[in-house]
């Protein structure tokens, strides 16, 4: 069963090819790691992906429906670049949290007693239940990916994009993401990570795509990660895409 599929994606922004004909599938129950320098398109297929660019031509499908649709039944979480959050707005852990259950609620969003506890286990889960009542931009960097991902386990999502997880994140923080979102892996989700920290990818992902406009490769960590195929990747062959 496929979580992702994206056929024949190609995107301008203007007269610039941001992403030329690009094909991916990703199957249910694994991370996948989304790599390729700047300018690569990377940014771009991760937002085409979630709906937030529309592409020129292609198709994509998150578990066989409309990205709009499966963001709107809630099996899709976003954990967003910490430089895209205003982190000075008035907003606590739990609310942050909580929003996970919006969907499922009325207009009035006014959470029910299984609601709260959706968000009180998915604070445990992330190790975050003694921060809940802080503000969110009192959080450590580590602290504030794993309010996200939270927010996504109290949404019960099965699929996880998450847009470089580890910028401003400590290696302490970084192993609690990895062996966080692993436990989520195992019990099924899917999870789709971008991010320029390949140091990090081998403990984390099972599979990668490499990107450069097109993709490259989408194969197994071992061989993606290849000297050969990075140096394709991140322009250190001379070629050009």
């Amino acid at each position: 069963m496929t979580a992702v599929t994206a056929k024949g994606v190609t995107v301008h922004y203007g007269d610039v090819l941001a992403l030329d004909d690009v094909d991916v599938t990703v199957e249910r129950g694994r991370i996948c790691g989304l790599l390729g320098m700047n300018g690569s398109g990377k940014s771009t297929l991760f937002k085409s992906l979630i709906g937030l660019v529309k592409p020129d031509r292609g198709t994509i499908t998150l578990h066989d429906k409309d990205p709009a649709v499966a963001r709107r039944e809630g099996l899709v979480a976003y954990v967003p670049q910490s430089e895209a959050v205003d982190w000075a707005f008035p907003v606590r852990v739990v609310d942050v949290v909580s929003m996970g259950r919006y969907g499922a609620l009325g207009g009035a969003r006014r959470l029910k007693a299984a609601d709260r506890e959706a968000v009180d286990a998915a604070l445990e889960r992330v190790g975050l239940t003694d921060l809940a009542g802080k503000q969110i931009g009192e959080l450590s960097g580590g602290q504030r990916k794993r309010a996200f991902v939270a927010r996504g386990i109290a949404q019960d999502a099965r699929l996880l994009f998450l847009d470089e997880p580890f910028a401003g994140v400590d290696k302490r923080s970084e192993a609690t993401i990895v062996e966080l979102l692993r436990s989520l892996r195992d019990e099924g989700r899917t999870i789709v990570v971008s991010t320029h920290d390949l140091a990090a990818v081998p403990a984390l992902c099972d599979e990668a795509i490499l990107l450069r406009r097109k993709v490259l490769l989408h194969s197994d960590i071992d061989t993606a990660l290849s000297a050969e195929h990075l140096g394709r990747a991140f322009g250190l062959d001379g070629a050009v895409a």
